[in-house]
């Protein structure tokens, strides 16, 4: 479908400032695979983040601490393009065309939209109800062919795939626009609460036990993985025994993830052993891995010259790629 594209990685991280476990094993982490193999482009959205209102110097101290996450977790500023949204001016052009060429009814699906206005959705803002047409946009500028997705954004790039059809067919550009494809991560299942396995871990979670930071010390994981909710019994052999075990189920994921490995060779490994413990076991690989990235970060953080030079950078290799294809997008539109 886009064999004359050139393969592009695109993918937006929104600026909630301290990262967690949950960033790095659900996105960071792929990010540097994948700059080993293709051109990447990795976006510090902050457009979409003031969908909902934000501090301003919070908003400006998270974009930074978010560089310096992504930087500390080993994404090369050389070999891939890391940019904040704002600083490229032809995000908000071409989500505009966007809002233009896709439909009411495709922002009415969207699922996400229900999920975070909530109850109140008439005090939501507009912005929040067409974000996934920036979305769209943030991928079509640069005609990325490949963007990493979790199971939350699948429906949101099937609107990115939508828009780019749709724009090729009422402008009677054909293959103008790539058709961009999911690249999903294996060995992958998503990063739950360490208090409640049902719930995506998150920031926005009021308890600091529900997750693990990447900023955190040896001592604050291994007391967060003590405290992490399990159950009575020992870890099974089989997957399906997990089936009504979530807690159980998100621990051995992540030491899945953090080592590589498959969830089948895991509870191969652990079948038997009591949670006390697989969690010692399960703290120290993630010590060995995070702390690292924590000291990193914490130096880099002191040194906000040094993250602005890379947003300076990387903004301006991502404003040549946007002007040259939104001035094409302009003369195909019909603007002069």
């Amino acid at each position: 479908m886009n064999k004359n594209f050139k393969k592009v990685v695109f993918s937006g991280v929104q600026p909630t400032g301290n990262l967690h476990l949950g960033n790095y094993l659900g996105a960071i982490k792929n990010f540097v695979e994948l700059q080993k193999k293709m051109e990447c482009i990795y976006c510090v959205v902050d457009l979409h983040a003031i969908t909902v209102f934000q501090e301003p110097k919070e908003l400006k101290n998270n974009i930074l601490e978010t560089v310096a996450g992504f930087v500390a977790c080993g994404l090369d500023f050389k070999k891939s393009i890391i940019f904040n949204q704002s600083s490229v001016s032809g995000h908000a052009e071409l989500a505009w065309i966007f809002n233009c060429v896709s439909r009411v009814g495709w922002m009415n699906r969207m699922t996400q939209f229900k999920e975070k206005a909530g109850s109140n959705k008439e005090n939501a803002s507009v912005g929040l109800y067409v974000y996934p047409n920036l979305m769209a946009a943030d991928i079509l500028l640069y005609k990325a062919t490949h963007v990493p997705v979790g199971d939350d954004q699948k429906q949101h790039l099937e609107l990115s795939r939508d828009i780019a059809q749709k724009f090729n067919n009422d402008f009677k550009s054909e293959n103008f626009f790539p058709i961009p494809e999911p690249l999903i991560q294996k060995n992958f299942s998503r990063v739950m609460s360490l208090r409640d396995g049902k719930r995506k871990m998150s920031k926005s979670e009021e308890s600091d036990y529900s997750r693990i930071n990447l900023s955190d010390s040896a001592d604050e994981i291994s007391k967060k993985i003590k405290k992490a909710k399990t159950d009575s019994q020992p870890i099974p052999e089989k997957i399906q025994d997990l089936k009504d075990r979530p807690e159980a189920l998100n621990l051995l994921s992540i030491y899945s993830s953090i080592t590589n490995s498959e969830l089948d060779k895991t509870l191969e490994q652990m079948a038997g052993k009591d949670f006390s413990k697989f969690k010692e076991n399960l703290s120290e690989v993630l010590i060995s891995t995070i702390c690292p990235i924590g000291k990193k970060i914490k130096k880099l953080n002191n040194d906000k010259a040094y993250l602005m030079k890379i947003l300076k950078d990387g903004s301006s290799k991502a404003r040549k790629i946007s002007e040259e294809n939104l001035s094409k997008i302009k003369e195909i539109v019909g603007f002069i």
